[in-house]
């Protein structure tokens, strides 16, 4: 009994001592908080949806820079897909849509969806450990070694973009389009932008793709809605759209004008700065349970 009662108490010093570790742990990376540049020379994509034909090359272009498909792009010709409206996933970070026709005679519109790389990202905010970042050039990046999981990104995203990995059970991450930072790092343009053979994604600086769609507007009259989706949607996006029609009938949601970020940040960022998340919680449920568990062997073997 001696012996046992001696293993519990050190089993519990140690519990107590990772328990403070794990707090500690929380507050230290809650205080550092996320990293959110916002730069006046960011990059972005302008997507003019009445040039778009719904081909998805940008589909395999950007499986391909990713390592996430090595299927020739001729299988991307079956439009099939287009017949039920899909979202970003962990195996496709951009997907093209197909919406009726919102005139009279005329023809159905095409639309990519991917990240927007928002220029205040609810995903930054709502992340507690800092996992999401907002780039310089205007990329909104996830760093998978800070992640712990909880998937706050998820429901805090308007878009419903971030994907979570669930085949993986071993080490799944958040996968979301990363604007093809690799690929820009070089100095080369983003897969989806460089493969389009319409030209119907433009990639620059922020500032001059706003230039570029007023200037489409006013050289063609009638053809364009004036709202340029993203401009000051949601606070502002680092993708842009251009489209025929009312975004409304696109898929696209009613985000309103100001920053997402908000009372979320101030609520989640204060408790997590002194509590543990739930990922800790349960490994300290879990080491109590073993604690039941060893107590109850070490009392039947005394008996």
């Amino acid at each position: 009994m001696a012996n046992g009662s001696g293993n519990r108490r050190d089993f519990l010093k140690c519990a107590a001592v990772a328990g403070t570790g794990l707090v500690s742990g929380s507050a230290s990376r809650a205080e550092a908080g996320p990293k959110n540049v916002l730069s006046a020379d960011r990059m972005g994509v302008l997507v003019d949806t009445t040039v778009c034909v719904g081909c998805r090359s940008c589909e395999w272009a950007c499986k391909t820079a990713h390592g996430l498909s090595t299927e020739p792009l001729q299988t991307y010709e079956d439009r099939s897909v287009l017949a039920q409206a899909r979202r970003p996933n962990a195996s496709s970070l951009t997907v093209v849509n197909e919406h009726p026709p919102l005139r009279e005679g005329g023809l159905p519109v095409d639309v990519k969806v991917q990240c927007m790389h928002c220029d205040h990202p609810a995903c930054v905010s709502a992340c507690i450990v800092g996992a999401f970042t907002k780039e310089e050039n205007g990329s909104v990046l996830w760093d998978t070694d800070k992640c712990i999981g909880c998937r706050y990104c998820m429901v805090a995203c308007p878009f419903q973009v971030p994907s979570f990995e669930f085949a993986k059970a071993l080490r799944p991450d958040i996968t979301k389009c990363d604007f093809c930072r690799a690929r820009t790092l070089r100095g080369e343009l983003p897969a989806c932008v460089d493969i389009c053979p319409l030209e119907a994604l433009t990639y620059g600086r922020r500032s001059d793709l706003l230039d570029l769609a007023r200037q489409k507007m006013t050289r063609y009259p009638g053809r364009y809605v004036s709202h340029i989706y993203g401009e000051n949607d949601a606070g502002g996006t680092s993708w842009l759209y251009m489209a025929s029609a009312q975004f409304s009938g696109l898929g696209f949601p009613d985000v309103g004008t100001k920053p997402l970020p908000g009372t979320a940040e101030s609520i989640q960022h204060g408790i997590f700065a002194y509590f543990m998340p739930p990922v800790m919680l349960y490994a300290l449920l879990g080491a109590l349970m073993w604690m039941s568990k060893k107590r109850n062997e070490i009392d039947r073997e005394a008996e």
